[in-house]
């Protein structure tokens, strides 16, 4: 049984009697009297007033204020509350999105496996924002397996597909999942290449719990998005693209963020480097800034750009209107 979901059995017995001794509590959670300790000291520090009595007969009690009703979602209801924290942890804001991911854990863990099933079906229905080809949706109970695993310092096994399409069985020591520019990662250790890895969620499959407990190594970083994004940039693209563009440095770097490196030529132009895996989405990218551009390379670009074009003049051109049936 996880720490967590054992918590939340915890909770439940000692909302449903007055009193429980001590021995009778550890052995009804099938733990020791240290482990039960840890377990009452850990809920204590979150504000649920739990108090203790020591001697004979000495036990555990809940105290005034520590119980609550049982929450009970519809399908309809719980499909709403995990999608639109879904939505949230997909979203910009780090913060907000690791708080999404946690709030997931903790509900997708208790809710029964047939409203899982009807929240894992909706996961198709959620449509990226306009203009954002590379956000994904990603496959909800997958996501809380890896943040429970992150937050119980279990080992995970799962199998990862690569950006170039290669498959491989990967077991590792999760560290954290990041959320950033409409993505989710986890940091881990991977035990068979002995280093940190980064993996994109929606690229992890059958993601599993292999119980085993592993000591938290020292990470090689402070901020956990920031790293990811070095990670990112650091990694081969298939293309890189090469572009002027007739805007100042400073808008065109707001414009692209961290995806490329600008380069100023002057103070009305800058030289604009895009490593990219889709075409489609360096299109939209350079396309989005609003502002003139000529790209240099590679061929396989330019030529992208121009099939572009053409379909957009084209679907710009003036037709006769076919004649009103009667």
């Amino acid at each position: 049984m996880s720490t967590g979901t054992r918590a939340l059995e915890l909770l439940g017995l000692l909302q449903s009697r007055r009193h429980w001794p001590s021995d009778e509590l550890a052995q009804r959670l099938e733990v020791s009297q240290r482990t039960l300790r840890r377990d009452i000291d850990d809920l204590q520090e979150l504000g649920y007033p739990i108090v203790s009595t020591r001697g004979t007969g000495g036990g555990y009690q809940l105290g005034p204020g520590g119980s609550l009703p049982p929450l009970t979602l519809s399908e309809e209801e719980a499909a709403a509350v995990i999608m639109g924290l879904k939505e949230i942890a997909s979203g910009s804001s780090a913060t907000s999105g690791d708080a999404a991911i946690s709030a997931m854990a903790k509900i997708v863990q208790v809710l029964p496996e047939r409203i899982r099933r009807r929240i894992d079906s909706l996961r198709s229905l959620s449509i990226a924002p306009a203009g954002d080809p590379r956000a994904n949706i990603t496959d909800v109970v997958a996501l809380t397996t890896v943040a429970l695993a992150c937050r119980d310092r279990d080992a995970l096994r799962f199998t990862y597909r690569a950006r170039n399409g290669e498959v491989s069985e990967r077991n590792v020591h999760p560290h954290r999942t990041v959320s950033t520019d409409a993505l989710l990662y986890l940091i881990a250790w991977d035990l068979e290449r002995a280093d940190w890895r980064t993996f994109r969620i929606d690229r992890i499959d059958d993601p599993t719990r292999t119980r085993q407990k592993f000591t938290p190594r020292t990470v090689p970083f402070t901020d956990p998005v920031a790293y990811v994004r070095d990670q990112i940039r650091s990694t081969p693209a298939r293309y890189a693209i090469h572009a002027t563009v007739q805007a100042p440095a400073q808008r065109v770097t707001q414009e692209i963020a961290h995806y490329g490196v600008v380069d100023p030529i002057d103070d009305a132009s800058c030289e604009v480097h895009l490593p990219a895996d889709s075409l489609d989405w360096a299109t939209f990218c350079l396309g989005a800034i609003g502002a003139p551009f000529v790209v240099h390379g590679p061929p396989e670009a330019v030529d992208h750009m121009r099939q572009w074009g053409r379909r957009l003049i084209a679907g710009t051109q003036r037709t006769p209107l076919d004649p009103v049936r009667r």
